[in-house]
């Protein structure tokens, strides 16, 4: 039950108790002050044998007419007070029916600033924190109540701010001295006259520095999906699912995995430079945690739907793959720095979808990710 039909059975509830109590008061007291004895009373009486003045019969009992129906003043009590019983629980029927109504109505505009509240925090969103209620009123409850979710809002909105001029920073300055000691490591490599152990050291740094500088992208990626979306447009997914297949055709080759597609058009409203990361992630993982000679099998239809044929992943580490820097233990030979399923399932979140995994039958893993589609669908 919601709130507002709870507060209407409330008051109808108290309505038929107060009306109830108020009918039994009102018999008591009818009981009481009706008196129940007396002489005898006719129901008909001739019109000539009713006194003009008093309006009294004018006769004693004897002397009525032997079709008269004489009643006692037992009978009468009991017949008036049947009579008002009856028609005061009809009122209170037809009482308790419009108090349902009022009650549901005075509710619903008791409730109406809680259904503001509500509605504004549906439309938040990380990047649109600029929503308030205000609401106008007495300082009751509710206005307090509202100020302090406007209250809430506005620390909300300085604390998103001050993290993303921190991940902007961040960005530049970790960035810059991985850019400088890669280009000392090069420069220092192209002498003619280095040895053969520098070279190998140096090639171990450039890989340690690719790696420190994928896991950085990856981190701030990950930051920056989990504050929402700075920007939306009409993007084609299907097309960005072209777009990086064609981006992971060398590495697929290199690891001697084919891809199987089969896709729809298919709009959304979105990021479009998430969602590229989003489906590029999904397939590069598809290609590295594969065998020799497997195959990435790409479906797009109601959602998108991504399986490999890779090694035997148990059921149960199935729901770790999706939190940082979590991955099976044969799989830390690869290059991925365990962020790939969590900034797919961060990037599905900020576009109101969802991402989940499960084993595939034969070997490796089924990612399924969904998300709102946008517009008609148009065959492609």
């Amino acid at each position: 039950m919601t709130l507002r039909t709870r507060l209407t059975a409330w008051y109808a509830g108290v309505f038929l108790i107060a009306g109830i109590a108020l009918i039994a008061l009102n018999y008591w007291l009818l009981a009481e002050w009706t008196p129940g004895d007396g002489v005898a009373m006719a129901r008909t009486v001739p019109s000539e044998l009713v006194d003009p003045y008093s309006g009294y019969t004018a006769v004693a009992a004897g002397e009525l007419p032997t079709d008269t129906a004489v009643f006692t003043g037992e009978q009468i009590k009991a017949s008036t007070m049947s009579t008002v019983l009856w028609q005061s629980i009809i009122a209170l029927l037809v009482a308790a029916v419009i108090a349902v109504w009022l009650g549901w109505v005075v509710a619903g505009r008791v409730l109406a600033p809680l259904h503001s509240i509500t509605t504004t925090a549906h439309r938040l969103e990380a990047e649109r924190l600029d929503q308030r209620i205000e609401l106008d009123g007495p300082p009751d409850e509710l206005k307090e109540l509202a100020d302090t979710f406007d209250g809430m809002l506005d620390r909300l909105a300085s604390s998103f701010d001050s993290q993303k001029r921190f991940v902007a920073n961040a960005s530049h300055e970790l960035r810059t001295p991985l850019a400088v000691q890669r280009t000392l490591i090069e420069v220092a490599m192209a002498d003619p006259n280095v040895t053969d152990e520098t070279r190998r050291l140096g090639t171990h740094l450039l890989d340690t520095n690719e790696r420190s500088e994928k896991l950085i992208d990856g981190l701030l990626l990950l930051a920056r999906s989990d504050r929402g979306l700075a920007t939306r447009e009409l993007v084609w997914l299907d097309e960005v699912i072209d777009d990086e297949i064609e981006s992971c055709a060398a590495l697929a080759s290199e690891k001697n995995v084919t891809f199987a597609v089969q896709t729809r058009r298919y709009l959304v409203d979105g990021d479009p430079v998430l969602l590229a990361q989003l489906v590029g992630n999904l397939l590069r993982n598809a290609v590295l945690y594969n065998k020799p000679g497997g195959s990435v099998s790409v479906r797009l239809d109601q959602e998108l739907i991504i399986t490999n044929t890779g090694p035997t992943v148990p059921a149960q580490a199935v729901p770790g793959l999706f939190e940082p820097f979590r991955r099976l233990r044969d799989r830390t030979g690869t290059a991925g720095s365990g962020l790939g399923l969590s900034i797919v399932q961060s990037v599905a979140k900020a576009h109101q979808g969802s991402a989940k995994a499960r084993p595939n039958g034969g070997g490796g893993l089924v990612v399924q990710v969904n998300l709102p589609e946008t517009g008609v669908r148009q065959a492609s």
